[in-house]
């Protein structure tokens, strides 16, 4: 038996295990893989965790009843996979003296191209060419330009500011929003004036999200931000789902105030398969994949099990 317990529920890295078995052994390591789809539920979790002394988080509910029933257990350590910690209460993890971490800067470029193809989409309505051939046909819709467009560009960390050379590359006019300080001063020393959210978005041609979610900006595009949009604006989210309110989503799409719109997140994943947005045409749907190639899995784990491995003996 190895010495460590470690329960792993990050997607992508379940998807690719058999690599970095050798790294957990390394680390005296030994690996509880539950089969999920996207989380486990809070419930699961409960029951697990008092038998782990480690945890390598995807986008469960790390919760302080999650945190609480672990610590009460064996749990000692836990690191996020990736960079957003919107699932952890991080202040629940230290109360309760848990080593706890997450992996910024592991996938930046990833998701960029990512949000660069869904720009590129929406622009080329390219979901309306791949559909209608699928379907028989040979449709030639007559798509935007992207050079001399704008896009509000809301999030300027690693993912952003990977996100805006491949914009800029593109011959598309930034605005940048974030609500970030320390992104903000970079922002400022890149030369992009940051602006107050949500001024100045009647301007944007797009509204590409790639910022983290807090308390607040938690649907910091709702009705009104969308009543200040030009018509026909685009809409891609490759960062979290709440960002969005998706009432005030569904009135522009259904109004046709905004065009269409590349969702790679939602407010509750996986999207139910009764969902009103599937019934938009003009949306490109993700799976929160955005970070998922085998490059950037395999340095982001192997970061993720060198962490837990840190914080457990520090723990011992």
């Amino acid at each position: 038996m190895r010495k460590y317990q470690v329960l792993l529920s990050c997607p992508p890295m379940l998807g690719m295990l058999p690599e970095f078995m050798a790294d957990f052994a390394a680390c005296d390591m030994q690996v509880e893989a539950p089969a999920l789809v996207q989380v486990l539920s809070e419930e699961e979790l409960i029951a697990r965790l008092p038998h782990c002394d480690g945890w390598i988080i995807g986008d469960d509910p790390a919760s302080r009843a999650v945190l609480t029933a672990g610590a009460a257990g064996r749990l000692k350590a836990a690191v996020k996979w990736g960079i957003g910690i919107d699932n952890v209460d991080v202040a629940a993890a230290r109360e309760l003296g848990l080593g706890f971490i997450n992996t910024p800067d592991m996938f930046g470029e990833e998701v960029a191209d990512y949000a660069m193809a869904y720009v590129t989409g929406l622009a080329r309505e390219l979901f309306v060419v791949d559909r209608g051939v699928r379907a028989g046909a040979w449709p030639k819709p007559a798509g935007m330009s992207l050079q001399g467009k704008t896009v509000g560009l809301v999030g300027y960390g690693s993912i952003g500011r990977a996100t805006a050379r491949r914009l800029l590359a593109a011959g598309l006019t930034l605005q940048v929003y974030d609500p970030g300080d320390a992104a903000t001063r970079a922002a400022g020393e890149d030369g992009h004036l940051v602006q107050a959210w949500p001024e100045g978005v009647e301007h944007c041609d797009f509204l590409l999200f790639t910022c983290a979610l807090t308390p607040g900006n938690r649907h910091m595009f709702d009705a009104d931000v969308l009543a200040r949009c030009r018509a026909g604006v685009r809409v891609v989210n490759v960062a979290r789902g709440p960002l969005l309110d998706t009432a005030a989503l569904l009135d522009g799409l259904a109004s046709g105030h905004i065009h269409s719109a590349a969702l790679d997140v939602f407010e509750t994943e996986p999207l139910a398969p009764d969902h009103a947005l599937r019934s938009y045409e003009r949306v490109i749907f993700g799976s929160h994949n955005a970070s998922n190639t085998a490059e950037a899995v395999r340095r982001t784990s192997r970061k993720a099990i060198a962490e837990l491995a840190r914080l457990m003996g520090a723990a011992a």
